[in-house]
């Protein structure tokens, strides 16, 4: 039986970890460093790392912080934030990465995806989706969930695994940061339309919401969240535990 992925996530601007609610609103949390290697030690399956200003300021990402980070983590570090082009992907994996994550890059070139799968592989790639709902319709945003694309999501989800990305993060900007749960119809959709790995993220406010996905979503390959992880409200272990005790398959 595969296992269920705990994935603690890094949004860094101006070198630090930071958190918001529905992408506004930020906050300062702590080093990325210091934070991944507190998450790499205590029980974490993967660490995600975004730099969430990169695109909106039309810069690359920071590598100097990625570079000390990927030192200290021993678990697969997915990164993403300004990866344009193939280029990018290239600068990223010699940082360290072991998978990168695109997004608005991908909406302004659709050629991004089967190129870098191509040359690096499907496993590489990731598609990350920023998706609200606007007018009763899934919508992809740009530009760290400032944009509206106009574009409707699912079949842009779609569209991205079917031309190379080997897994999703699903991005559900309505739940994030409220800590309300995940959200299970925008994630059910996503699982019905494609068969890589999909990755809820946004809305987590306690271990129960962790149960409540996986039982509800089977086919959800991992959880991820950031502020109930950073402020200490759940220790991923005690989660992990959790989840084992109610049949759910989680590395201890």
């Amino acid at each position: 039986m595969i296992t269920k992925r705990i994935i603690p996530c890094l949004d860094v601007r101006d070198g630090r970890v930071v958190k918001g609610v529905n992408f506004l609103g930020v906050q300062d949390v702590s080093s990325p460093v210091k934070l991944a290697e507190y998450y790499s030690n205590c029980g974490a399956d993967e660490l995600v790392f975004y730099d969430i200003t990169a695109s909106h300021e039309g810069r690359a990402l920071f590598t100097d912080i990625l570079k000390q980070v990927a030192e200290r983590v021993f678990i697969p570090l997915t990164v993403g934030g300004g990866i344009n082009t193939v280029a990018d992907f290239d600068r990223v994996l010699k940082c360290g990465a072991d998978k990168v994550s695109v997004n608005s890059g991908a909406i302004r070139n659709p050629d991004l995806i089967p190129t870098a799968a191509e040359r690096y592989g499907s496993q590489c790639v990731v598609i990350s989706a920023d998706v609200k709902r606007v007018d009763g319709q899934f919508r992809v945003f740009a530009k760290g969930g400032r944009e509206d694309t106009g574009m409707e999501a699912i079949s842009w989800i779609k569209r991205c695994v079917d031309s190379g990305a080997g897994e999703v993060v699903l991005n559900s900007i309505d739940t994030d940061g409220v800590k309300g749960g995940f959200d299970l119809e925008m994630l059910r959709a996503v699982c019905d339309a494609v068969s890589v790995p999909v990755i809820a993220s946004g809305g987590a406010g306690g271990i129960q919401d962790f149960v409540t996905l996986f039982k509800a979503l089977p086919r959800v390959d991992a959880g991820l969240a950031a502020s109930i992880f950073h402020f200490g409200e759940v220790q991923i272990n005690d989660l992990k535990q959790v989840l084992r005790d109610n049949d759910i398959n989680v590395r201890l």
